[in-house]
């Protein structure tokens, strides 16, 4: 019988310490594109390729993310009473209803492979997404995820979203080797979590989509501490492939790296070109901005 997948894993529970101060008191998951918060963006990723179980693995200064997708009775009822009923309508359809959302905190920040494992009592004998909300994947239609979903439906096996990069970067990402097996997938040969340029197999890059079969997690039970002292995905992935077959998918669409700041405001400015209310008057700003007048 062919497996579907229907839960998702957030991993949301680091400090966002490149966005200080801004972190200090908000998670930077909800720090917002234009009007929805990083992690709505990548919900509706996951609820468009028809998840419906999210799992939201957390820790105790992450309130603001599931009082987001929560009901607000009071701002509901305040809205109703002014009759503004279609800010009402996107406030009631944050998450549709048939969506739930489930929350584990993680005690303690040990790498994103910890993170992962938190959600095996949810998550049990099915296959899931991973979703890093970091990575914001716009490809204009399809969604990154309903890609991969359709890639799993044929082949039922986990799967990589990756994109090339500049060789330089080798050293901020998990690195793969995989033969080309049909269009643009790949079959894994090899994973690196983080190599230097001059030791990385290929310059394919592992982004923040991934879905794995409930294979992984006695792999993350069984793996050692790697790079920073953290259980490492990447280092559990690299055991898995040794025992079933790993996928390594090159999505359509754009990525934004949105754990940075330059990624962060570039993802900005060009959603907020394509956003229905403001992309005619902001491109007009921008057409007639003196960036002389704006250098420091």
């Amino acid at each position: 019988m062919k497996r579907i997948v229907r839960k998702a894993v957030f991993p949301v529970a680091g400090l966002g310490t490149r966005f200080l101060p801004a972190t200090k008191a908000s998670p930077k998951e909800m720090l917002p594109i234009v009007d929805k918060p990083l992690i709505q963006y990548a919900v509706e990723e996951a609820v468009a390729a028809g998840v419906d179980v999210m799992v939201f693995i957390t820790s105790r200064t992450k309130r603001a993310i599931s009082d987001h997708f929560d009901k607000a009775y009071e701002l509901e009822t305040e809205l109703a009473n002014r009759g503004k009923s279609e800010i009402l309508r996107i406030v009631q359809n944050i998450v549709p209803p048939h969506v739930t959302c489930v929350y584990i905190r993680q005690a303690e920040a040990l790498g994103l492979g910890h993170a992962v494992n938190c959600a095996r009592a949810v998550i049990g004998d099915e296959p899931f997404a991973v979703l890093l909300a970091d990575d914001m994947i716009d490809d204009g239609h399809t969604g990154c995820l309903s890609q991969m979903v359709n890639v799993f439906d044929e082949w039922q096996c986990s799967i990589l979203g990756v994109e090339r990069i500049a060789p330089s970067e080798t050293q901020s990402y998990g690195i793969v080797k995989a033969n080309p097996i049909q269009g643009n997938i790949g079959k894994l040969e090899q994973i690196i979590e983080k190599p230097k340029p001059e030791n990385a197999p290929s310059n394919l890059a592992v982004v923040g989509r991934y879905i794995l079969t409930p294979a992984i997690f006695d792999k993350l039970d069984n793996v050692a501490k790697g790079a920073g002292g953290e259980i490492q995905l990447t280092d559990a992935i690299a055991m898995l492939l040794h025992e079933e077959p790993v996928l390594a998918y090159e999505f359509h669409g754009k990525r934004y790296d949105c754990g940075s700041k330059l990624g962060y405001l570039i993802a900005t400015v060009e959603q907020g070109l394509k956003h229905p209310e403001l992309s005619e008057s902001f491109k007009d700003y921008l057409a007639n901005l003196d960036l002389a007048q704006v250098r420091t």
